[in-house]
């Protein structure tokens, strides 16, 4: 096809179709700009009605608390937590004496036997310490001292005591010890 307008012309055909390609950019940007500026909108409606529904459903809850029934449920349930935690303290600042009891008749030995055990607790600084008192039967020298012995091996036991008066007889000795618990 051959044009035979001038060149004038043919620069202003030029400029006119670059201004209606322009325009329609412009178009097309605006209307971008005005879909996504549609869509933030929404977004930002719906998360406010969500934190909305939120502040109402927080609001309520905070109501039930302050009701008194729940308040005095609070008010026991924290005095049951202290006397627990009280309990719990009390139980650990005290001794099994099943544990002594077993590491003691472990190291007697099976000629020997123990026919009175008395403990007490006496409170030293910030610590409690369980003091045993035992008596018994030994038939020989030997065998309480193989007794002692093992007393004075054991980890758990400190301060051990036998009277020397346990050392007089040679056989059918009754005995006496004490020792602390650590």
């Amino acid at each position: 096809m051959i044009n035979l307008l001038p060149l004038k012309e043919k620069e202003e055909l030029k400029q006119e179709e670059n201004l209606k390609l322009v325009l329609i950019l412009a178009i097309l940007t605006l209307l971008f700009l005005v879909s996504f500026y549609l869509i933030l909108y929404s977004i930002n409606n719906f998360i406010t009605g969500k934190v909305e529904v939120q502040k109402i459903l927080y609001q309520q809850k905070e109501k039930e608390f302050e009701n008194p029934r729940i308040q005095t449920l609070q008010n026991n349930l924290l005095s049951l937590n202290q006397t627990l935690t009280q309990l719990e303290s009390f139980y650990r600042s005290q001794f099994n004496l099943s544990e002594v009891l077993e590491k003691i008749s472990q190291l007697l030995p099976s000629e020997a036997y123990f026919s009175n055990l008395s403990t007490s607790q006496r409170q030293e600084g910030k610590e409690e310490k369980l003091i045993c008192s035992l008596s018994g039967f030994s038939p020989t020298r030997q065998i309480l001292l193989e007794f002692k012995e093992k007393l004075e091996k054991e980890g758990s036991f400190k301060n051990i005591y036998f009277p020397p008066g346990n050392w007089v007889q040679a056989s059918n000795i009754d005995f006496t010890v004490s020792f602390q618990v650590k």
